[in-house]
């Protein structure tokens, strides 16, 4: 997963993006690993999904099962044109999508903000198509919204997040911030890759805290 220097960073045009299939190509284990609710569903009423991309899925997947609130999360494959894609050829760069951590929450225990600012804290969302030694448009940083609360704290979130890093000597965010219906669908990964750093406690891990603080109540009360 890491190390990948040359893979391309530059967005696949939709007409040279591969076929891809009609259906998905493996099979699935119904339940988290670690928390134990279905991966595809049904939650709890009332629970909210955000997506989100941050770099390679294992790290981030890992941070955000560990938050209070989180109902379940899963990985896979969003942002590109490329139906029902594998990883091997979201690895190729011509499929579009970016590795991303779909988050289903339950609002009365945590918010769309306080998810966000574990986002912010935790990579480095300046360096457009890449994170750290993963480079390629696999691994570029998104926030993909599904309710109009997601997307305002994205988008307070981002710009507080984003005078920090200033501060700190870093440049603009390259982060891309859109809905859901936006991107396109999530396609889950390969069984081996949910849960992964549970599976594989010693695997590669390219996440962790970045030294910074992402402001928080700027549109709710935290």
């Amino acid at each position: 997963m890491g190390f990948l220097f040359g893979r391309p960073t530059n967005m696949v045009d939709p007409a040279d993006a591969l076929p891809g299939r009609a259906t998905r190509s493996f099979d699935l284990a119904p339940l988290h690993v670690v928390l134990g609710t279905p991966l595809e569903g049904p939650w709890s009423p009332g629970s909210q999904v955000i997506q989100l991309a941050m770099g390679c899925f294992w790290g981030a997947e890992r941070i955000f099962w560990r938050q209070p609130g989180v109902v379940v999360t899963t990985v896979g494959y969003q942002g590109g044109y490329t139906p029902n894609p594998t990883y091997d050829e979201v690895c190729t760069g011509r499929t579009g999508h970016a590795e991303t951590v779909r988050v289903v929450y339950d609002p009365r225990a945590t918010s769309a903000e306080a998810l966000l600012k574990v986002f912010w804290e935790n990579h480095d969302p300046t360096q457009g198509m890449r994170q750290g030694n993963d480079v390629g448009t696999a691994y570029r940083s998104a926030i993909h919204w599904t309710t109009a609360e997601q997307e305002a704290a994205a988008l307070a979130t981002r710009d507080a997040f984003g005078e920090v890093l200033r501060a700190h000597g870093f440049g603009p965010i390259t982060t891309q911030i859109r809905s859901a219906a936006q991107a396109g669908e999530f396609y889950l990964a390969e069984d081996y890759h949910q849960g992964y750093l549970h599976k594989n406690p010693r695997g590669y891990c390219n996440h962790g805290p970045n030294g910074m603080t992402c402001p928080v109540g700027l549109t709710s009360a935290e």
